[in-house]
């Protein structure tokens, strides 16, 4: 037996029955924001605008498990932001397989940007920081992009999904961009957001990936400057057109270039970390720090971790002098002066 994602409402019912067939829990009925829900941090909430996806990677298997896209109506999203925000949240993370197409599936009446959903969350009155996750770089356009200068809650990171920076590896793949235009979408957020934090996703050990393919996602990377990045070493999904494909990359040629990588992905992390330090930056306070007990946790507008010497709590935006950063976290003391004037 098998349950797709738009049963969850039913779960009790699939678990209970002796009689159900896998077909009928793949249906989609609607949307698990219906649901109650329960948050780890009653100032955060995660918010789905959209379920299924219409891409055709050849490494994924979420179009068959999940379907194609289906976006929530606008006024069913703001309306769930606000009562989010009279609850007490004062951040939400816009959740969707490709969140930056929503919309794209609604009747014309109800049909929105994207970036015209995140102006209207930003509109509601005690939401301080919106995110979202994944976007896809086909459809990374300039007015998002513009968002992130333009709305005073959008956050200053964009994590921009790059899987390879070989043209021929991501043709394998079906991404549907190639290297120019990912950097092209790159400079394009470097023009409107100079100090966007930029984060990735990458696949290293694609079937048929090349020494050489894998020095130029090398140099991409090296070239970007991401301030972080969730590596992988290609695993095959059963299910999927990449588990088939010829010229599958031995494990240990896997292994090697992923070593290779996160050495460059650190180092310019580093590097990138270090413009912080010195400056006062605003953090949401998460809780205690988790490497020492007499600090506290909390992160930046850019998604950096800050583990700094303070009297906040949790939920609480303060003011953060950073005074050391590595690749990963930054360290610093609340602002005195800030909090004085408040």
């Amino acid at each position: 037996m098998a349950f797709g994602p738009g049963q969850v409402h039913k779960l009790a019912e699939f678990l209970t029955s002796d009689s159900l067939t896998a077909q009928g829990f793949f249906e989609f009925e609607g949307f698990t924001g219906d649901l109650p829900a329960k948050r780890t941090r009653e100032f955060q909430a995660w918010v789905q605008i959209s379920v299924g996806c219409n891409m055709s990677c050849s490494y994924c298997i979420v179009p068959a498990t999940r379907g194609r896209e289906v976006s929530r109506t606008p006024r069913d999203l703001v309306s769930e932001v606000e009562r989010l925000a009279l609850d007490g949240v004062v951040e939400v993370t816009l959740l969707g397989q490709n969140v930056n197409s929503y919309g794209r599936d609604l009747p014309r009446d109800r049909r929105i940007t994207f970036a015209e959903l995140l102006a209207r969350i930003d509109a509601i009155e005690g939401i301080e920081r919106i995110r979202y996750t994944s976007p896809h770089p086909k459809d990374m356009r300039e007015d998002v992009i513009r968002a992130h200068a333009e709305l005073p809650s959008l956050c200053r990171h964009i994590h921009l999904p790059l899987q390879s920076g070989s043209s021929a590896v991501l043709k394998r793949m079906r991404r549907t961009y190639t290297r120019e235009r990912y950097l092209d979408r790159v400079a394009m957020i470097h023009e409107h957001v100079p100090d966007c934090a930029l984060t990735t996703d990458i696949i290293v050990g694609f079937p048929g990936e090349t020494d050489e393919d894998f020095e130029q996602t090398l140099s991409l990377a090296d070239e970007v400057r991401y301030d972080g990045a969730f590596t992988f070493a290609f695993s095959p999904r059963r299910g999927t057109e990449a588990a088939t494909l010829p010229d599958q990359v031995p494990h240990e040629i896997k292994i090697a270039r992923l070593e290779r990588l996160i050495e460059v992905i650190q180092r310019r992390a580093h590097e990138r970390a270090q413009r912080f330090v010195g400056r006062t930056l605003e953090v949401l306070v998460e809780g205690q720090s988790r490497t020492d007990p007499t600090c506290l946790r909390g992160r930046t507008t850019h998604n950096k971790v800050v583990n700094f010497e303070g009297l906040a709590s949790p939920g609480e935006l303060v003011r953060v002098e950073i005074t050391g950063a590595t690749s990963q976290t930054l360290t610093g003391h609340e602002s005195i002066l800030a909090r004085a004037a408040s």
